[in-house]
This record gives structure tokens, sequence and C-alpha cells, in this order.
């Protein structure tokens, strides 16, 4: 339902605005603090930190990290203009508990990807969802055995993370867009699974039936309370809505966010310490991010500068994409409208209208899930 590399490093400096405060903040802080306008676990993961400060140095060494910072050069200026954007991954590696969802065909990819905007003010936001399948050019990355893989015009989106990890897939992104990622956030699929049976659900009505073996979902019309299972099914399902492209998809994960989020705003994690406890234990288990918020403390930071975000102020955006005419099971991204959206982001603008319509068109997923 993801800032990659927090912007510091050689060339032009910025500092985003962050949110002050600390683990000692008052109740009526905390609770402000669950409007998180994050993907899912990272939402779900910053909320449980909050109230988890008296476990701090556990939840600090169950966290996973990546220099960004180290790994990449010639990235894209950072703007001092308030905002903050971030990568936010979800990982499909069929490695250890994730054998249940599949075959490991090789390297994991990343089976979700979107970009988060957050204004300066700090009081809405756009989400960026990026097809899987859209074919970019790729930049000179670095492997994980520490050979180079050359840079490419051409190739599929998620490949990115597969040849060189969270540092390519940051650098595919920038490349893309232009725009500097301050941070990075990545979740593994029984990490995300975790998370949502820690939180007791989610809460999503759908209007048309959904049945999808490969992903384990199997859902009528009506009003559902999905456990783990039956969310990670609804976020990778292709062949059960429309004609099984992975834009149908993506129009489910943008209404399970929204529906996570006003979960994790109504839940009352504070009543049942128990609850939280497994909550922030379990996410920060599953989290991986830039080494600059690889800590507790930074991740409330963080969490704190969001807390004036819910999901009515979140405005989910799809890449606008065409189909590619090279390869009829891919897409490519639409240039002026793509063009239009970086711009717009980068200058800290609200997506314009013409984008909304060229990323909107006629999705067979459309109102399944509300």
């Amino acid at each position: 339902m993801a800032d990659d590399s927090k912007s510091t490093g050689a060339g032009a400096h910025r500092r985003r605005a962050r949110g002050s405060g600390g683990r000692r903040r008052k109740v009526r802080a905390r609770r402000k603090g669950w409007r998180i306008a994050a993907w899912t676990t990272a939402g779900v993961v910053l909320a449980g930190g909050a109230g988890a400060g008296f476990l701090y140095f556990k939840f600090n060494g169950n966290l996973h990290s990546v220099d960004i910072d180290a790994a990449l050069k010639n990235r894209p200026e950072n703007v001092d203009n308030g905002s903050q954007d971030i990568l936010v991954l979800g990982s499909d590696s069929r490695a250890g508990a994730n054998r249940a969802y599949g075959r490991d065909e090789g390297s994991s990819r990343s089976d979700t990807a979107m970009i988060l905007h957050v204004y300066a003010g700090h009081k809405k936001a756009s989400v960026v969802s990026i097809p899987r399948d859209a074919m970019t050019a790729r930049p000179e990355c670095r492997t994980p055995g520490g050979k180079t893989s050359p840079a490419v015009k051409r190739a599929q989106f998620n490949e990115a993370f597969s040849v060189g990890g969270a540092a390519c897939a940051v650098a595919t992104v920038e490349n893309m867009t232009g725009i500097r990622m301050d941070h990075y956030m990545e979740v593994d699929f029984s990490g995300f699974q975790k998370l949502i049976d820690k939180l007791g659900g989610v809460k999503v009505t759908t209007t048309k039936p959904i049945h999808d073996k490969w992903s384990h979902l199997d859902l009528e019309p009506g009003t559902h309370n999905l456990n783990g299972e039956q969310s990670l099914g609804l976020v990778r399902t292709r062949k059960g809505v429309g004609d099984g492209s992975d834009l149908g998809r993506i129009k489910l994960q943008q209404a399970f966010i929204k529906a996570l989020l006003n979960q994790v705003k109504s839940v009352g994690l504070f009543t049942s310490p128990t609850k939280l406890y497994g909550l922030a234990d379990s996410a920060t288990k599953s989290l991986t991010t830039d080494s600059k918020l690889a800590s507790v403390d930074k991740l409330l930071s963080f969490a704190n500068g969001l807390k004036g975000i819910g999901s009515e102020d979140m405005q989910m955006v799809t890449l606008p994409v065409m189909d590619d005419p090279l390869d009829r099971d891919r897409v490519i991204p639409i240039p002026e409208a793509t063009k239009e959206l970086w711009a717009a982001l980068n200058a800290d603008q609200e997506v314009p209208e013409s984008v909304l319509k060229a990323a909107g068109g006629k999705n067979p997923a459309d109102g399944v899930v509300k």
C-alpha cells in the first residue's frame, strides 16, 4: 500500500526539513505521529519505533542498512526547498522464509517501487508508483561481487535491484528522474506478512472477486479484514485482476496503502504493550534503510516530520507509460508526461493535471478495492 540515501555527500548539500522530538514526546504528540505518509511497512515501522523507545538498543540491533552515499557518485544536486524524496522498495527475493511465494530464479528484484515525495511543510505528499516492467536506461552499477556492470540504454526497471542491490536501484531512479533521493527503505515478502499480522490485519472492501492461485488470494466481493498472507497476496496479485498487467496490481497496491494508513491510525497501539512490542520487533527486523536512517532515534525523527500527513493528504500517481513498441509485454514512460512529472516534483509543485490524465487511462483494477 521511500528518500533513499540521506542527502549528504560531495557537491552541493542541503538539509531537508525534519521533525523534531524524541522518545519522550508527550502522548498527544505521539498520537498525531500515526499519520504517516509512507509505504505500508515504512509507516508501521516508524509507528512501532516511536512507541518502543525503551527497547532502543534491541530494536536498533534489528535494523539493516546500506550506505548509499558511499556507493554512489555524480548524483543529482540537492535542492534546498524543504521537501523530501524517499525510494520505497518491496523485495521479491525468494530466499529463506520467502520461498513460500515461488521459486528463486536468481537474484532478488524489486517487486514494488514507489517514490514518496513529501512537500515542504510536511502536510501533504505524492506517491509515484513505477511499474516493474517499465523499460529504462540503467547507469553503471557495482555488483554484490565487486565487479562493475556497465551502463545500458534499455533494461527492465526492476532488474537494477537484481544487478546491484539498493545502490543500483537508487542510481537508476535518480537517472530516470533527475531527483536526488534523500532516503531508501526496503521490506521483503515475509517481513511484510508478519507486520500485517502483528497489526491485526487491514480492512478493505472488494467490489469484484479476486482469485489468484499464484499469490494465494481468494476473495469474494465484500468487506474483508485481510491477514498478512492475504494482504501480501493482494499487493502481489496480477492474474486475479483485469488483464493481468503490472498496472492493475499497482492500483491494488495504492488502495491498500491508504487502507493500511487508516488502520494504523485507528488501532490505538499504546493501549496494548504486547502488540506494540511485537509490531516494533517485527518491523525493525524486516526493514533495510539507508545508513542515515539506520537507528530508532533517526527513524523517530523522520516519522515526526511526517506526523501531519494522513491518507487523505496523499496523492497516488502511476508513472505515465505506454506499450513498448519493441516488446508487447513491457511498457515505456510517456516522454512529455514523465518530464512534466519529474520537473514538478523537483520544484516541489503539485503533479500537473496533464500528467494525471496521461497516467490515468482505463485501468482494469480501478474500483476493485476501496
